[in-house]
């Protein structure tokens, strides 16, 4: 599976994933094949940052 594109789709799958399959970021990146660095630029443009506390972008 291949993450969206969109950044409101992609915050819904990534916080998603992050609650029921993965424990931090990084390891969501690794099973996807993408950067975190990638994800976490994408959804910052859209005011979401990555809280690690909480393992969701809030």
């Amino acid at each position: 599976m291949n993450l969206p594109k969109d950044p409101v789709m992609l915050l819904s799958v990534v916080n998603t994933q992050l609650r029921d399959h993965y424990p931090t970021l990084t390891e969501l990146a690794a099973a996807y094949m993408t950067d975190a660095d990638a994800i976490t630029e994408t959804l910052a443009a859209i005011n979401y940052h990555y809280d690690e506390g909480q393992n969701q972008f809030i």
